[in-house]
Parts: C-alpha cells; sequence; structure tokens
C-alpha cells in the first residue's frame, strides 16, 4: 500500500507510462488499474478519467517544465510579456520530446485521443497562470477571460507543436510572430475595461509588444 497520496499518484503514473509504452497513448483507466492490480475506484480517486491520466503523464514526462516556466517568467508583471514568453518557452523546451509528441499527435478512430481543451487540460493552465506574478484582475481578467486566455494559449502551443511550419520559428521570431498575433487578445479584457471606466494608463501596455520588435 502506498504510503501517501504522492506515492499513490506517482505510482499510477508510472502504470501510465508503462500502458504508453506497450500499447499507445490510448490507454483505458481499467488498463492502467489492472497493471497496478488494484480497482478502477482506485483510480477514480486520484484521476477523473484517461485523459486527465495522459495529461498529468505529458507533464510529469517534461521533467519539472512547469517549474522551469514559472522560474523563467518571474518578475514579469505584464500579461503579454508573461503569455508570450510563456508560449515561446514551451515550443521551444517542448519540441522533439518523443511521448509529448505521441500525446499530442496520435488518434484513436479518426479522435484527438488527448484534448488540449478538456476541463482538466485548462484547470492545470490556470494553475500555472496563478503562479504568475501577474495580477489578472488588474488586467481587466475575470474569471471567463482567464479562462478563455487558457483556452487559447493551449491552442497555440498546441499547433505550434504539432505543425511547427516549414520554417519553424525560435528565440525573438518566435515571440515577434506570438505577440503580433496573440498579444492583442491579452490585452483585449483590458481595452474593454478602459472603454467602461475612461481612459487611463494600461500596466504595462505600452512596452509589452516593443520588447519583440
Amino acid at each position: 500500500m502506498p504510503s501517501s497520496d504522492e506515492e499513490a499518484i506517482s505510482r499510477i503514473l508510472s502504470a501510465v507510462d508503462e500502458e504508453i509504452a506497450a500499447h499507445g497513448a490510448a490507454i483505458r483507466l481499467a488498463d492502467v488499474a489492472r497493471r497496478l492490480g488494484v480497482t478502477r475506484q482506485t483510480v477514480y480517486r486520484y484521476f477523473p478519467n484517461a485523459d486527465a491520466l495522459l495529461i498529468a503523464s505529458a507533464m510529469r514526462a517534461v521533467n519539472g517544465f512547469i517549474d522551469q516556466l514559472v522560474e523563467h517568467v518571474s518578475g514579469i508583471n505584464d500579461p503579454v510579456t508573461a503569455v508570450v514568453e510563456s508560449v515561446a518557452f514551451g515550443v521551444e523546451k517542448l519540441s522533439g520530446d518523443p511521448q509529448l509528441e505521441n500525446l499530442l499527435t496520435r488518434r484513436d478512430e479518426g479522435e484527438a485521443v488527448i484534448s488540449m481543451t478538456s476541463d482538466t487540460a485548462i484547470a492545470f493552465c490556470l494553475s500555472v497562470f496563478h503562479r504568475f506574478d501577474v495580477d489578472w484582475q488588474l488586467h481587466g481578467f475575470d474569471t471567463v477571460a482567464l479562462r478563455e486566455l487558457a483556452e487559447i494559449t493551449l491552442r497555440t502551443v498546441h499547433s505550434m507543436l504539432t505543425d511547427p511550419g516549414q520554417l519553424p520559428r525560435s528565440g525573438r521570431e518566435l515571440r515577434r510572430f506570438v505577440v503580433r498575433w496573440l498579444g492583442a487578445a491579452i490585452l483585449y479584457p483590458r481595452l474593454m475595461s478602459l472603454t467602461t471606466h475612461g481612459p487611463a494608463t494600461t500596466p504595462g501596455g505600452a512596452g509589452a509588444s516593443d520588447a519583440y520588435r
């Protein structure tokens, strides 16, 4: 018996890794339970579905990626800069990771095995956003807006990882591309707030996109 929830989760995810190695990413929760020699209810206690298992397995496979990401954007208060750096950092660090690539691109009966817009994936992204040094409310983000930002961020990273283009971007070029097309969306809640409450200085807005020119 595991001595703690952390040990139980670690054992479950190790079983997930073994299932993926043996049968691919189209795993079932029952298969993981069988490999562990426990009931499905035991696995359900920690993970609601196979999608959650795949996401957790992928995140563990990236070897502390989230901690690295949070450290990378530490001290950045501007939401545009923080999200652009997060997207670019994710694309650069995760590109070429074999397990993550398998999870993101493998399909089962025409459907993606893992959904980057599932409740689990968005909740995970939101938990990362809340570790940033950004005052989301100050910049006009309520619960709905922040959830939508998490969705478009996940969609952007997923797209750039699965189809990087004929000439994959990196470094300053990658950041310039992301800020040009994603930056306005990140500023949108703040701009809407200004139209409602009158003109004011946008915190950090002036220099956000300038940094990538």
